[in-house]
C-alpha cells in the first residue's frame, strides 16, 4: 500500500529524516511513537508531498509518489488527518464534510455522508453548527470524519489524542479501530500516547532524532523493557 525506501527530509538546510524505511500493508494499522521533534509528523507531512523529500523513494498503491504535488496525491486515495484537528472553524459540520468529499465521486456523497452521521452520532446533533464552537474530542471527531469522506485507501492520523480527556481518548482509539475494521482502510498513525497506539497497530516504529531505531508488531514493543522505560512510564516519549 505505501512504501517509503531510504526517505530523507527536512527544512529548508535541515534535515529532519535520515533514511526512513516503512510499509504499511493493506488493512494494516502502523504506529510511530517517539519523544516530540523525533520526526513523526515529518514522516507524514512528507508522504503529503509538503516538504519534499530530499532523497530516497515514496511508493502508494504500486505508484512513485515522491514528486507529485500534493493534490495529485490526495486523488490517488491518500487523506491526512493532520495534528490539532484544523478544522474550518467558520464552517459548519456539513460544510467541513462537504470539503472533505472535494476529490470524491459525487454520487456517494449522501451516502458517505448518513454513514459518518451514523458512526459519529455527535456531529448529527452539531451538524448546522460551526466547526470552531465544538469541543476538542467532537473536532476530532468531525476532523477523521472530514478524511474518510474522501473515499481514502490509506488514512495518514497525526496525534488524535493530544489535548483531550481520557475517556475521549479510548471514544477515539475504538472510533480508529473501527474504521480500520468496518472501512478497510490502511492507516499510519503517529500518537504521543504510546501505549494506546501500540495496543492498536498491528506493527509500530519508534523514531529518535530522524531515525527509525526500532520495529515489531505492537505487541512486542509493549513487551520491550527499554520502550516502556522510555514511552509507557514516565520517559520523555509519552
Amino acid at each position: 500500500m505505501l512504501r517509503l525506501e531510504g526517505v530523507e527530509s527536512g527544512y529548508g538546510r535541515t534535515t529532519a529524516l535520515f533514511g526512513i524505511d516503512l510499509h504499511v500493508a493493506p488493512g494494516e494499522i502502523v504506529a510511530l511513537i517517539g519523544a516530540n521533534g523525533a520526526g513523526k509528523t515529518t514522516s507524514l507531512m512528507t508522504v503529503c508531498g509538503n516538504p519534499r523529500a530530499k532523497a530516497g523513494r515514496i511508493r502508494f498503491g504500486g505508484d512513485d509518489i515522491t514528486n507529485l504535488p500534493t493534490h495529485a496525491i490526495a486523488r490517488l486515495g491518500l487523506a491526512h488527518c493532520p495534528e490539532g484537528r484544523h478544522v474550518f472553524p467558520r464552517m459548519s459540520v456539513l460544510e467541513n464534510l462537504q470539503m472533505g468529499a472535494a476529490f470524491a465521486d459525487p454520487a456517494h456523497f449522501h451516502g458517505d455522508l448518513e454513514r459518518m452521521l451514523e458512526r459519529f452520532p455527535r456531529l448529527r446533533e452539531r451538524l448546522h453548527q460551526r466547526g470552531g464552537t465544538l469541543s476538542g474530542g467532537e473536532q476530532q471527531m468531525l476532523a477523521i470524519a472530514r478524511a474518510l469522506m474522501s473515499r481514502p485507501r490509506l488514512l495518514l492520523l497525526d496525534e488524535p489524542s493530544l489535548g483531550l480527556a481520557p475517556m475521549i481518548v479510548r471514544d477515539i482509539f475504538a472510533l480508529i479501530e473501527r474504521v480500520s475494521a468496518e472501512d478497510k482502510v490502511s492507516i499510519l498513525l503517529v500518537e504521543q500516547n504510546a501505549y494506546h497506539a501500540l495496543k492498536l497497530a498491528h506493527r509500530a516504529h519508534v523514531m529518535v532524532q530522524g531515525r527509525i531505531v526500532a520495529s515489531g508488531t505492537g505487541a512486542e514493543l509493549l513487551a520491550d523493557r527499554d520502550i516502556r522505560a522510555h514511552y509507557l512510564e514516565g520517559g520523555a516519549g509519552v
